[in-house]
């Protein structure tokens, strides 16, 4: 039987992975899932509704040599420690990886089965043993825009994203939460209809002030705040996490020409999510009702939402989408700037689409491939 390893499966990302799994019955016999462990070797794994055997040592190259798939959520540290030693010792599996360490690499493709599908299958014909899930805000953008890219309507592209404090981790998720419950310490008198509504101000802004405002993991306060900075910096000015939207973007959907895309990524105080602002540049004067249907079509998760106030406030937040596959796309119209603009707000669950999912579905073609060469 298939043997299936999986790394990084107690994190924010890796939890959500098993828990999808469940969801769907992937623990379905037909293959043996084997629990791997950076810190607690011997112990007792998930529970999946198969026996597993114990926890086993995630920086063992021979044990995970044993694996036909190896599908990891720990992160691009252990990437990077594990992947090279794993492949000079000649194992030839596939590894499925949930981190950004190998996104660019030549010989890995970046996975999003309902864009990029075709790519992914040739790959497996081509003997391409490294599968990696893409960008967050890149996978969710590509999910609710899919369909344009696929018609080739797009000239450039730019997105300013709001992305939600689970994008950083589950430490940065608990900080943010610690720093809503500093705000809402202040006088509770302030907080009411008939108080000093400037008094409440100064003192909400002196709580976020204070040296013993909860900001370890984020740097600065982001409850009743925002960050406008995600990741290292680039040469250009850009962030990393916005030059991942040009470069991933464009190897999943593999063109030639490269499609200009630029933004910037802001980091706000919703706990899950990523919502995006995009403005986009087509290459003609497309009908709006040509580019709802082509958006509304692309793939069963994208959902078009109506340009109004009722509409957007109901479906189009994190609050709305927080836990669910479907992806909407709304606010969308054509700009003054002229008619080939168009702009559209989208919001999407970052650890299912942006994350979990394409990792999840990308184990179930290689399995799937590895069962038809049997």
């Amino acid at each position: 039987m298939l043997k299936v390893g999986f790394v990084g499966w107690r994190g924010m990302v890796g939890s959500v992975l098993i828990e999808r799994m469940l969801t769907e019955k992937d623990f379905d016999g037909s293959f043996s899932p084997f629990f791997f462990t950076t810190s607690n070797v011997g112990g007792k794994g998930p529970d999946v509704g198969i026996d597993a055997p114990p926890l086993m040592d995630a920086f063992s190259v021979k044990e995970l040599s044993a694996m036909d798939v190896v599908l990891t959520c720990q992160g691009g540290d252990y990437t990077n420690e594990v992947h090279p030693k794993l492949r000079a010792e000649g194992w030839n599996g596939f590894w499925v990886d949930a981190a950004s360490a190998l996104r660019m690499k030549d010989n890995a493709i970046i996975v999003l089965d309902p864009v990029n599908k075709s790519t992914i299958d040739q790959g497996l014909k081509d003997g391409v043993k490294d599968f990696i899930g893409g960008n967050c805000t890149v996978s969710l953008m590509l999910m609710a825009l899919g369909g344009l890219f696929e018609k080739g309507w797009v000239e450039w592209m730019t997105t300013m994203t709001y992305q939600s404090a689970s994008g950083a981790g589950a430490k940065n998720m608990r900080e943010l939460i610690k720093q809503m419950e500093k705000i809402g310490a202040v006088d509770e008198s302030l907080k009411d209809d008939r108080g000093d509504i400037l008094k409440l101000d100064t003192a909400v802004t002196a709580a976020m002030s204070s040296d013993a405002f909860p900001a370890s993991n984020f740097g600065a306060p982001l409850a009743g705040s925002l960050i406008p900075w995600i990741d290292k910096a680039m040469e250009n000015g850009q962030t990393k996490e916005e030059w991942k939207g040009v470069a991933e973007t464009n190897k999943i959907l593999g063109t030639t020409t490269q499609i200009p895309i630029d933004g910037q990524c802001v980091r706000v105080g919703a706990m899950r999510c990523h919502s995006q602002a995009i403005t986009l540049k087509l290459k003609g004067d497309i009908a709006l009702s040509d580019i709802e249907a082509t958006i509304a079509s692309h793939n069963e998760w994208v959902r078009l939402v109506p340009n109004t106030k009722e509409d957007t406030l109901t479906h189009l937040s994190p609050a709305a989408v927080n836990g669910k596959l479907t992806v909407p796309v709304g606010r969308l119209r054509k700009m003054n700037l002229g008619p080939e603009y168009v702009t559209c707000f989208t919001v999407g669950d970052q650890l299912l689409w942006g994350a979990a999912e394409p990792v999840r579905r990308m184990l179930r073609i290689c399995l799937l491939h590895l069962q038809a060469k049997a």
